[in-house]
């Protein structure tokens, strides 16, 4: 199937809404680059696609054809539906966007998304994002990715969705990194000494600064 399909794009064919009701969802998520390049963004209109189980990259590319697709119903109340299989494909400025319409997205679909995408949203947008849904994200405070995007927050952000999560970061502390210096087997002598020399200074700058903080 995946010979045909590649034999077809090759003859300058679109992947039109009948096409990818042929070829299926399972098939459509072994499409290559060129081939998703080829689906007629209109013909996502039609065609009932469920890109949950593609790679993170065929859930981009397919994201950015179907906000082509349904992007003259953007501003419609009926937009968040049409675009809601592919929400996994979206960056996070289109969440940011979304997040200001009252959509109510499930936790589900917010687990879902993009990593990088979500771990970009602040508090406030995740509120606007679930809207009605928000107290069912303090089941996932455990778990990736919810568990990831709160040691990002500062813990006072999260204390004002009012939903019990913990383990964000507290103001006014300092993340220390402690100075990894080579094994004295295997760094010369003088890196060491060298290194040693700076130690104070290291020091008294680190305490300068949690002094003025």
């Amino acid at each position: 199937a995946s010979a045909a399909i590649k034999r077809y794009v090759e003859l300058g064919n679109a992947l039109n809404a009948t096409a990818l009701d042929a070829i299926g969802t399972s098939y459509v998520c072994l499409l290559n680059a060129t081939e998703l390049e080829a689906i007629d963004p209109p013909s996502l209109k039609l065609a009932s696609l469920d890109p949950s189980a593609c790679s993170q990259e065929t859930k981009n590319l397919l994201y950015q054809k179907a906000k082509e697709a349904f992007s003259d119903q953007h501003h419609l109340p009926a937009y968040y539906e049409l675009i809601l299989p592919y929400l996994g494909g979206a960056p996070a400025a289109d969440l940011k966007a979304l997040s200001k319409d009252n959509v109510n997205m499930n936790v589900t679909t917010f687990v879902a998304l993009r990593r990088d995408s979500l771990l970009h949203l602040t508090p406030r947008e995740v509120q606007g994002l679930l809207g009605v849904n928000l107290p069912e994200l303090a089941q996932w405070q455990h778990r990736a990715p919810v568990r990831d995007w709160i040691l990002l927050q500062k813990q006072s952000e999260l204390d004002g969705l009012h939903i019990g999560l913990t383990g964000g970061t507290q103001e006014g502390y300092i993340n220390l990194i402690t100075p990894k210096f080579p094994g004295m087997s295997s760094a010369p002598l003088g890196t060491v000494a060298a290194a040693f020399q700076l130690l104070p200074a290291l020091l008294l700058s680190l305490l300068t600064v949690s002094i003025l903080s």
